[in-house]
C-alpha cells in the first residue's frame, strides 16, 4: 500500500525536513496499527510557534500556540475504520485523510521539558495527529482520552524509538 505524505514548511522554518523520514514512518506505522487498508494522503506542515498560533486562532478561535493541530477530512469512529467508495479521490485513488501542522519550536521545547529525544517527541505528536485524523479525541478526561492514550503508547512501542 502506498500512502502519499505531502510535506511543506512555513517561511523561516529551516530545520524541519530532517524530521520527514521519521514523520513518514510514524504516519505509516499508525495507519497500519489502525488497520487502514486503503492508500491515504496526508499533508504535513512544519511551522513554528507563531505560525501554529495563527492557524489555531484562524481555524479554532484559540489565540495561543500549541504543539500539533489536526484537520481531518472525514469523521471516523475511533478503532472502526470504514471507507465508502465515494471518499476515495478518483484521480489519485487515495483517501485524503486530512492535514496536520507541527510546531518545530514546541517539539524542541517539549522534548527538553519531558526528557525525551527530539525524535520521540516528533513521532509522538505525529501519531497523536494521525489518531485525530482517524476519529480519536481527548476533549474529556474519560474513556475517549484513555482509549486514545492507550493507542498512542501501543503505536509508539511499535516505532521502537529512544526515549
Amino acid at each position: 500500500m502506498r500512502h502519499k505524505i505531502i510535506f511543506s514548511r512555513a517561511d523561516g522554518v529551516n530545520s524541519a525536513y530532517e524530521l520527514c523520514g521519521l514523520v513518514r514512518r510514524a504516519i505509516v506505522t499508525a495507519l497500519e496499527a489502525e488497520d487502514v487498508y486503503v492508500p491515504c494522503e496526508v499533508s504535513v506542515l512544519f511551522t513554528d510557534n507563531e505560525g501554529i498560533r495563527e492557524i489555531n486562532n484562524e481555524m479554532r478561535g484559540v489565540d495561543s500556540a500549541t504543539d500539533v493541530l489536526s484537520f481531518p477530512m472525514y469523521e471516523f469512529t475511533p478503532g472502526e475504520f470504514e471507507v465508502d467508495a465515494d471518499m476515495i479521490d478518483e484521480e489519485s485513488q487515495r483517501l485524503p485523510l486530512g492535514d496536520m501542522a507541527l510546531s518545530i519550536d514546541r517539539i524542541r521545547e517539549q522534548a527538553k521539558d519531558f526528557g525525551h529525544s527530539l525524535s520521540r517527541e516528533a513521532a509522538y505528536l505525529t501519531v497523536h495527529s494521525v489518531l485525530h485524523l482517524l476519529g480519536y479525541d481527548h476533549l474529556d478526561e474519560g474513556e475517549m482520552k484513555k482509549q486514545m492514550r492507550k493507542r498512542e503508547e501501543e503505536i509508539m512501542a511499535e516505532l521502537r524509538l529512544p526515549q
